[in-house]
Parts: C-alpha cells; sequence; structure tokens
C-alpha cells in the first residue's frame, strides 16, 4: 500500500499526461476508498479511465471502492461518459426500494431522496434481488454545506465481524425480505416495478422467485428469501451482501419503527427482514449487525466533481444527514445475474 504512478502506456505525450495523476491506497490511512488525483484540472476522465482500466479494475477490487478527485467532471453527462469508460453497461434502476429520479435520460440518477435530516444506514445496492449491479457509482455535482459523507464498509471485512454462530445461521437460512407496497408510506408498486400493469408485477415475480400477493383493494405485499452470504464472482471472497438489517423494522430511526407496528401491524409493514426460515430476528442479533458495520466504516468529505466508484458486492455505501444543497448523482453498471436461493 501506498503512493505509486499509475501505469502509463508507451506513447511518451501520453506518458507525460499519466505523470500528473496520482494513486495512493493510504491517503486516509486505509485502503478504502483508493484515490485516484490529478494534479492537472483540466484532465479528461473518461480519457483517464480508457487509458488506464486495467488499473481501476484492480483498485476497485481490491480496495473495495476508488475516489477520483481533480479531474474534469463537470456535469452529469462527463460523469455518464467516465462511468462508461470503465463500464460497458449502464443499468436502469429496478425493483425499487428508493426513490431516485432520472436526470438526463440515460441511466443517470439521483442519490436516494430522503430527507437531509435522515442518515441511511450502509447497504449494498440492490442485494435483495437476483439482478444487482457490480459497481454504483456517485459524482458529486454539488457539495452539501455540512455533513452528507457517503461512508464505506468493506463487506468482506463486516462478515469477519460477526460471530460464528450468527454467520453459520444466516448461511444456513439466508434472509427472507417480506414488503408492503403503500403509497405515501413506502413505494408504491407502480414505482417499484416501474409499470402499471399487474401482470408485469407478476411475471416479474415468477421469473425471479418472489411470492406476490394482492388485496381486494389492489395493494401488493411481496416475499423472497436470498442469501446472506455470497462470493465475488471475480475475486471469489466471501461477502456479506443482504439487506437484513437495512429493511428491518427496528433499524429505522428511534421511534419511527415502533410506530409503524402499533398502527399498521407486522403483517402490513412496509419493509422487515427474518431470517430465510421465518423466524424473527432478534434485537440483540441486530446490534451485532449494526456494530460490525459502525466498525468498518470509513468517510471522506465530498468536493465538487469527485466521483466515486464502489464494487457494490465488496462495500456497502451509506448517507450521513447534511445542511445545504447537497446533489449526488449516481449510475449503476455491470449486471450480475444470480440464481435464486444460490450466492
Amino acid at each position: 500500500m501506498g503512493d505509486h504512478a499509475s501505469t502509463a502506456p508507451p506513447i511518451p505525450r501520453r506518458q507525460r499526461r499519466q505523470e500528473a495523476v496520482s494513486v495512493s491506497e493510504d491517503w486516509q490511512g486505509d485502503g478504502l476508498p483508493a484515490l485516484v488525483r490529478s494534479r492537472q484540472p483540466l484532465t479528461d476522465l473518461a480519457g483517464w479511465i480508457g487509458a488506464n482500466r486495467d488499473l481501476v479494475d484492480d483498485l476497485a477490487r481490491r480496495c473495495g471502492a476508488v475516489l477520483f478527485r481533480g479531474f474534469a467532471v463537470p456535469d452529469a453527462t462527463a460523469f455518464h461518459d467516465a462511468i462508461g469508460a470503465l463500464s460497458d453497461e449502464v443499468l436502469s434502476y429496478g425493483e425499487r426500494s428508493s426513490p431516485r429520479s432520472e436526470v438526463i435520460g440515460d441511466k443517470v440518477y439521483t442519490s436516494t431522496e430522503h430527507p437531509a435530516s435522515e442518515r441511511i444506514l450502509p447497504h449494498n445496492e440492490q442485494s435483495y434481488t437476483l439482478n444487482w449491479p457490480m459497481r454504483i457509482s456517485f459524482f458529486c455535482e454539488t457539495p452539501p454545506d455540512t455533513g452528507g459523507r457517503t461512508p464505506l464498509a468493506d463487506s468482506r471485512r463486516v462478515l469477519t465481524r460477526l460471530s460464528a454462530a450468527t454467520r453459520a445461521r444466516f448461511e444456513e437460512t439466508g434472509v427472507r425480505y417480506v414488503r408492503n407496497y403503500i403509497p405515501g408510506i413506502s413505494l408504491s408498486w407502480q414505482e417499484a416495478f416501474q409499470t402499471d400493469d399487474p401482470a408485469v408485477v407478476e411475471d416479474h415475480c415468477e421469473r425471479d422467485g418472489i411470492t406476490c400477493e394482492w388485496s381486494g383493494d389492489g395493494s401488493l405485499r411481496t416475499t423472497q428469501t436470498r442469501p446472506a452470504v455470497h462470493r465475488h464472482p471475480v475475486t471469489g471472497e466471501a461477502t456479506w451482501f443482504n439487506h437484513a438489517h437495512f429493511f428491518h423494522v427496528l433499524s429505522m430511526p428511534s421511534g419511527v419503527g415502533n410506530d409503524l407496528l402499533d398502527s399498521l401491524g407486522e403483517e402490513r409493514l412496509p419493509y422487515h427482514t427474518y431470517y430465510g426460515d421465518g423466524a424473527p430476528i432478534t434485537a440483540e442479533t441486530l446490534d451485532e449487525l449494526h456494530r460490525a458495520y459502525e466498525a468498518e466504516t470509513r468517510s471522506f468529505d465530498w468536493q465538487r466533481g469527485d466521483v466515486l466508484v464502489v464494487e457494490n458486492m465488496l462495500v456497502a455505501h451509506a448517507r450521513d444527514s447534511y445542511t445545504g444543497p447537497r446533489r449526488i448523482l449516481a449510475a449503476m453498471t455491470d449486471a450480475h445475474r444470480s440464481v435464486a436461493g444460490r450466492s
């Protein structure tokens, strides 16, 4: 670990340009995220990534995330071009669990649109599905006045912090996710599945091993069971990749979860999780999960023009509360299709 020069192509003119870019894996005393910094603010990020794609892939998989700083990334289009230089496939946001808006009509979205006063817990994007992005990337268009960091937690290390009993139970049973799509409380099923046609929802659920139940008033309830521990398809590393703590009602802000339980009952909660066999996840186990994430959390202050690439299966991301006009954009890339019940 440490600072080193990026690998330069053989063309002398390009060699001079590469020397203007440094790579550091311990700029904060830790390798998460690695930092790639341009000393020349007019350096085009898409061009640099295109010439150094193998290096970026290696950094992302070893360190878990890469922060690009000091490059010329003025807007969402430049962000999209940079991500396109690294990944051949930019994805749409499907089977949604949080509100986002598409920005430029080209699969670049706002980050999760929750109130600024609320913290968003660490999670791996769409780990509750069978078809998730291998990478999620962020672009700082407008940094907040205060707060608003995007904390990162290495999911490989989170897994090693869990007790043998907790890990074994989750590996044996997986995680059961139960959702009720209640407009005004959670996403409607129309927004979550991006359709107004119940038949399209039913086809998606049948294909992806999701049980769906329609009520007389047209509302929807879904249940799906997914593995809690996966292995990265390239590195082979075991990783804690799920939404077990994130969707659990007791992980909601103080008092909110209990209020929802009192008003809706457990069967009508917008989100809730269980062990895969249907047994409840205890408060003690939930505390253990939160402690593991907290111990592995790292963060940095956003600067305008920053681009952060996160290896989604290896690193969870979160959001701190903030003040000011924070605007962070996101793009998801490199689809990975799993098989129901398998990692």
